[in-house]
């Protein structure tokens, strides 16, 4: 398989898909911290079992990236 191959193979699966290479291609450029990465991997875990559950509903991207972006305008 050559690069472009791949590249397009990736390119074509699932956004939760693609989220997995992309963060296994960046992970195997550079060496995790092991107690950070393994405090955020609790917080993360903790976060989805609570959207599971219902127990907090998440906010779109595009709506926090807005508020961001209003916070600095002024």
């Amino acid at each position: 398989m050559t690069m472009k191959e791949l590249i397009e193979a990736v390119v074509s699966l699932p956004v939760d898909e693609r989220a997995i290479v992309a963060d296994a291609v960046l992970r195997s450029l550079d060496a995790p911290e092991s107690e950070i990465d393994r405090k955020w991997a609790q917080v993360a875990q903790r976060r989805l079992a609570e959207v599971r559950a219902g127990e907090i509903k998440p906010i779109p991207g595009e709506q926090v990236f807005a508020k961001v972006w209003k916070r600095f305008e002024t």
